[in-house]
């Protein structure tokens, strides 16, 4: 009769431990059909079952209604936590709930090049980040936080080096521009830093020059040369010259011809006015224009014109009369077609 008891009380424990180890195995088996990794989002306005369509679409989840059951025996969807998650082939649904419950997220490559103003700069990194344009913005406008990181609003493009970077997605504004701060330390070793003071710029004033001759030419093999001929002026105490920072001044980069009327824009920026760099930057620089700086070609030319081609680069000049024949064929080019 012990025996039949014991039989009787033992029999559903066992078909309960079968029962659980069973579904335990079920929830180490590959959870998703996909072939290739793919990502999922979590930010802040992510609710459980939003994240459950997502896996649906994105990650092909198999059994969706264990992967529910378990969530729920973990307490994940009462504790979601933000960022971008990897979903790898063969992955199963409690290796995927372990990440999203520890925020063991993959980090995200960003990359930004060939942007103009900060606001650009803003609203590129907020179409691949979870960060807000508006709160970026907000920093990179604020004298004082500037100040902070080594920078006034008018050159705080110069923070960002244009490159691609492995961030975390749901990086908050504070710490991405610490990141970018860790980068353009980086960036600037003692040699460059040498080579500027060689010069007699600072990195900062490094970066507008390098912006105003990235705005100059459309052929990057013309950098150097650009770069030592404003630099022949910096030396001489003559002004720039440059017909970019006219075209900043006015907000108007599309301007294919400047007229004595630009050139009496009141503007610190106006380089025909005002000797010496402007106060910030026209763009933000590549790598490649700020090490045409640091390593300018050396010669004599203090003028350059257009060519006549409209090819983007220019005929260089080192005496006025060489210059004015320059600028003569160029005008004649704008007369002939048109351009007023």
């Amino acid at each position: 009769m012990k025996h039949f008891l014991l039989i009787g009380i033992l029999t559903p424990c066992l078909l309960l431990a079968a029962g659980a180890g069973i579904l335990a195995y079920g929830f180490h088996r590959p959870g998703f059909t996909i072939k290739n990794t793919v990502y999922v989002y979590v930010d802040d306005s992510k609710d459980f079952n939003s994240l459950c369509r997502q896996l649906d679409d994105t990650a092909q989840i198999a059994r969706p209604g264990r992967f529910r059951l378990l969530a729920g025996w973990l307490k994940y969807p009462a504790n979601m936590k933000t960022g971008r998650y990897a979903v790898h082939p063969g992955m199963s649904h409690w290796s995927l709930l372990n990440d999203l419950r520890r925020g063991q997220q993959a980090a995200t490559r960003i990359s930004f090049n060939n942007v103009r103003f900060t606001h650009d700069l803003a609203e590129r990194l907020a179409g691949q980040l979870m960060l807000d344009k508006e709160d970026l913005l907000q920093r990179l406008n604020d004298p004082d936080y500037c100040r902070s990181l080594g920078f006034t609003p008018a050159t705080a493009g110069a923070l960002f080096i244009p490159n691609t970077y492995e961030i975390y997605w749901n990086i908050s504004p504070d710490n991405l521009l610490q990141r970018m701060k860790r980068e353009y330390e980086a960036f600037w070793t003692d040699a460059r830093k040498k080579k500027a003071a060689n010069i007699s710029l600072t990195p900062v004033e490094t970066a507008i020059l390098a912006s105003i001759v990235e705005e100059e030419t459309a052929d990057a093999g013309e950098y150097p040369v650009v770069a030592g001929l404003y630099l022949n002026r910096l030396r001489q105490g003559i002004p720039l010259q440059a017909d970019p920072t006219i075209k900043f001044a006015i907000g108007n980069f599309a301007l294919q011809r400047i007229l004595f009327e630009h050139l009496e824009v009141e503007s610190p920026y106006n380089t025909y006015k005002y000797a010496g760099l402007p106060p910030g930057l026209l763009r933000i620089p590549s790598a490649k224009s700020i090490d045409a700086v640091l390593n300018h070609t050396k010669h004599h030319y203090i003028y350059m014109c257009a060519k006549e081609d409209f090819s983007g680069r220019h005929n260089f000049a080192v005496t006025l009369a060489e210059h004015n024949r320059n600028a003569n064929r160029y005008r004649a080019e704008l007369n002939r077609r048109n351009i007023r």
